[in-house]
């Protein structure tokens, strides 16, 4: 019985060749010494049920089937400088191997994850309280407003961008052990003074972000003696949940 072959299984003319190489068991650079040229143009036969470009795809790779077969069998002319299309057509069928091969790859992958069931993230109840001292959360959001507008209107003062001298970035634990490295110093700090009049806005949140994490902590504890009256920070007691920063690890005193 004859081997049929359904040109609307496919989806164009590198996938029949493709199919038709693996049912021949030979190499991609071995189609043009095989029967998989004739096996092609036979398949032409199943036109009728394509629409207009698809039809036109495989007589387009018909064409060139037997263009590479008809300079196989002629004289070889001299060597021009126009790309054999016989080295085209490998090339592209080698691309669409793999991409082939990677979609099959791809959807068993999907495949795989579609079995997987996915957990709902727990929402975290954090015991630990956090004791702002004798000021109002609102005096310490005005406090941080006040430091990002400073900074502001000195990187908009006239030739700021030419004297500024860029720091070197550093990390909330870093910032962390300056900040209780100077409050262990001094016993307490004044807020204004943890913020250089030149620092950027990465040095401003970053610095922001230390103290939270050490107030959080215990490690500090944030003072105001009236409502207009600076912020003073002193020494905590310690008694956090992990005696540290929130990565857990313990900064040291």
């Amino acid at each position: 019985m004859a081997y049929v072959v359904r040109l609307q299984d496919f989806e164009g003319p590198l996938d029949l060749l493709l199919h038709l190489i693996g049912r021949a068991k030979v190499r991609i650079e071995e189609i043009f010494v095989s029967q998989i040229t004739e096996q092609y143009l036979a398949s032409m036969e199943d036109l009728s049920g394509l629409d207009m470009d698809t039809a036109s795809e495989f007589l387009q790779m018909a064409a060139t089937l037997m263009e590479i077969k008809s300079r196989a069998l002629l004289p070889k002319p001299p060597k021009d400088e126009e790309e054999d299309p016989k080295e085209v057509l490998l090339r592209r069928l080698e691309e669409y191997r793999r991409i082939k091969e990677a979609g099959k790859a791809l959807r068993a992958h999907e495949e795989e994850a579609g079995d997987t069931v996915w957990r709902l993230p727990m929402e975290m109840v954090m015991e630990t309280k956090v004791e702002l001292g004798s000021m109002s959360l609102k005096a310490l959001q005005q406090a941080f407003l006040n430091v990002l507008l400073r900074a502001e209107r000195a990187e908009q003062a006239p030739g700021a961008t030419a004297r500024r001298i860029q720091r070197e970035p550093f990390t909330i634990r870093e910032c962390m052990l300056r900040v209780l490295g100077r409050v262990l110093l001094y016993g307490q700090v004044r807020f204004y003074d943890l913020f250089p009049t030149d620092a950027t806005r990465s040095e401003i949140v970053t610095t922001f972000l230390a103290l939270l994490e050490l107030n959080r902590a215990n490690r500090i504890v944030l003072m105001q003696e009236g409502i207009y009256a600076p912020i003073v920070i002193r020494e905590g007691k310690g008694e956090g949940a992990d005696g540290g920063y929130a990565g857990g690890e313990d900064i040291g005193a």
